[in-house]
């Protein structure tokens, strides 16, 4: 398994229930739904022009 980075996140009470439910309808925990989400945004807005971080495709 790859290293990663450890931070802590702070979330309105209510946006963690609205991820809790999201992670649970796509089979996820709330973490690999936040990562998710972040790999998601970074391939969409083109920050990842060198190619070093690692972006996870949904499979279809």
């Amino acid at each position: 398994m790859a290293n990663k980075k450890n931070f802590i996140l702070r979330l309105d009470p209510e946006m963690y229930k609205i991820l809790e439910k999201w992670a649970s309808d796509e089979f996820r925990s709330v973490n690999g739904q936040v990562e998710y989400l972040l790999n998601k945004a970074v391939f969409v807005s083109g920050r990842n022009k060198n190619g070093t971080a690692k972006i996870v495709k949904k499979k279809t």
